[in-house]
């Protein structure tokens, strides 16, 4: 059989998203294949119900700089809580 006719059984790509606080877990999303921006953000509006205004408890989000989270969907999702 040549190489280019085997079927590849390539093993599947997970992606996990956790939300930690000083106190443990917030939230955590594990899905197959990567997140889309509609996916982050459907996981940062469920996480936005556990945060506080600041300075309050579990009041502040931080991010790396990913392109998904720079999107202007996230951000107004952010400041208009």
């Amino acid at each position: 059989m040549s190489r280019s006719s085997k079927s590849l059984n390539l093993p599947h790509s997970y992606s996990i998203l956790p939300a930690l606080s000083l106190d443990g877990i917030l939230a955590v999303d594990i899905i197959e294949g990567s997140f889309t921006t509609i996916k982050f953000a459907r996981f940062v509006n469920g996480l936005l119900d556990q945060m506080n205004p600041y300075p309050g408890p579990n009041s502040v989000i931080i991010m790396d700089n990913c392109g998904i989270h720079k999107s202007d969907v996230i951000l107004d999702m952010i400041t208009e809580r």
